[in-house]
C-alpha cells in the first residue's frame, strides 16, 4: 500500500525546525551587512568616518548578543558586563606586547590573545559566579555593578614591567625596582601602549558570527531550554531536578568568555588602551544594556540590530549638530514603545498569525494542484 504524500501524517524531511529557520535568517542578515559594507568600502563609496565605526560596531554587537544571554535567556540582571571585557581587554593586550617580538606571525599571536582573553575572562566569570550567583534581583544587579568598578580601579592601580631578571609588579612606578633597560607594560592609569592594530572588520564579522552559532545553538539545546525554564519558573525548575546553580553558573561563564574576546577586538583597535569612566566603567555596561532591552530580551536578532543602530547613530546625525542628542533620546523612545508597547506586540502577533494562515492556504492550493 502506497502511502499518501499529502498526508498531514507523513513528515516531509526537507522541512527546516522554525529555530534553524530563524537562525538562518539572523545569520543571513549579519552576512548581507557584512557583503554590502565591504563593498562600499573597497569601492570608495564609504567616508573614512563611517570607515572607523564597523569594528566598534562589531564589539558592541558581541557585547549586546553575549549579555542578552545572561538578560534575556537567563532572566538575571548584570551590571558589570564592561568589567569582563576589561579583563579580556587587559590580558589580551598585555599577551600581544610581550609576544610581539617572540611570535611574528600576526594572526597566530592574535588568535592566541584571544584564547588568553577569553579564559582569564571565564575564570573570572566563575570565580565572581560562584557567589554572586547565589543572589538575586537587585541584589545580583549591585553586586555585578560593584565587580565592574572594583576591576576598572584594580587595573589602574596596578603597574607591571619586565627585564632581564623577569616580571615586576608594584602601586607605582616607583616601586618597580626594574633595569634601565626594562619595559613597563602596564602603566596604571595610563594603561598599555604599543598593542598591535591588528583589528579589522573582516576579524570582527567572522568573531560575531562565531558568537551568534554558541549562542543560537546554546539557546537551542537541552542546555538552553533547562536555562530558560529557570528564568521563567526557578521553583518548578528545581522541582524536576534541575541544577539551577550550575546552569547559572555556565552562562555566566560563556558570556563572561564572549565579553573578554570583545575586549581583545576593542584593544587591538587602539593605540593606547586605558581603563576610565568612558570605557569599561557603569557607562559602558548601562549602554550594552540599553541594546538589550531595546532589541528585545531573548531575542539576539533584536540585540544585533540595537547595538549596530544605536551606536553608529549619533555619528549619523552628527549633520544636524544641536539637535542631534534630541533626536536620538527620540528614537530611542520610539525603540521602546514599538519593541515593548502592549499594542505593537499584540500588532506584531497578529501579522505573524495572518501571515501564517496565508502560507498555509497557498501550501494547501499548491498540493490541491
Amino acid at each position: 500500500m502506497e502511502k499518501n504524500s499529502n498526508s498531514p501524517l507523513v513528515k516531509k524531511s526537507s522541512s527546516i525546525r522554525p529555530a534553524t529557520k530563524k537562525n538562518l535568517i539572523t545569520y543571513a542578515v549579519v552576512v548581507a551587512f557584512f557583503v554590502l559594507f565591504q563593498t562600499l568600502s573597497a569601492t570608495g563609496n564609504l567616508k573614512n568616518a563611517y570607515k572607523a565605526l564597523l569594528v566598534p560596531i562589531c564589539i558592541y554587537v558581541i557585547m549586546a548578543v553575549s549579555l542578552n544571554l545572561v538578560v534575556g535567556v537567563l532572566g538575571e540582571l548584570s551590571l558589570g558586563h564592561a568589567g569582563f571585557m576589561c579583563i579580556g581587554a587587559y590580558c589580551g593586550s598585555f599577551f600581544s606586547v610581550l609576544t610581539k617580538d617572540i611570535i611574528t606571525v600576526t594572526w597566530l599571536r592574535f588568535t592566541l590573545a584571544f584564547v588568553v582573553a577569553a579564559v582569564a575572562a571565564a575564570i573570572a566569570g566563575i570565580l565572581i559566579g560562584i557567589p554572586v550567583l547565589r543572589l538575586k534581583g537587585d541584589y545580583l544587579a549591585i553586586v555585578t555593578l560593584a565587580f565592574g568598578e572594583i576591576i576598572k580601579t584594580v587595573v589602574n592601580a596596578i603597574y607591571i614591567g619586565k627585564d632581564s631578571k623577569g616580571f615586576h609588579m608594584a602601586m607605582s612606578t616607583a616601586g618597580l625596582g626594574m633595569e634601565p633597560d626594562g619595559q613597563v607594560i602596564l602603566n596604571g592609569p595610563q594603561g598599555i601602549s604599543g598593542t598591535p592594530r591588528n583589528s579589522t572588520f573582516v576579524i570582527g564579522f567572522i568573531l560575531v558570527m562565531i558568537t551568534l552559532f554558541i549562542v543560537t545553538n546554546l539557546m537551542d539545546s537541552r542546555t538552553g531550554r533547562a536555562i530558560m525554564s529557570i528564568r521563567d519558573n526557578r521553583i518548578a525548575a528545581e522541582s524536576v531536578g534541575i541544577d539551577v546553580t550550575k546552569y547559572k553558573l555556565m552562562v555566566f561563564t560563556v558570556s563572561a568568555a564572549i565579553a573578554g574576546c570583545a575586549g581583545v577586538l576593542y584593544s587591538h583597535n587602539l593605540a593606547t588602551l586605558t581603563a576610565n569612566t568612558n570605557n569599561f566603567g557603569y557607562n559602558m555596561s548601562i549602554m550594552i544594556l540599553v541594546y538589550v532591552v531595546l532589541g528585545g530580551l531573548g531575542n539576539i536578532r533584536g540585540s544585533i540590530i540595537a547595538a549596530a543602530l544605536l551606536y553608529s547613530l549619533p555619528e549619523l546625525l552628527r549633520g544636524v549638530r544641536d539637535y542631534r542628542m534630541l533626536i536620538y533620546s527620540l528614537i530611542l523612545i520610539i525603540m521602546m514603545i514599538v519593541n515593548n508597547g502592549s499594542f505593537f506586540v499584540a500588532l506584531r502577533e497578529k501579522l505573524k498569525f495572518r501571515l501564517k494562515n496565508k502560507k498555509g492556504a497557498a501550501a494547501e492550493s499548491k498540493e490541491a494542484v
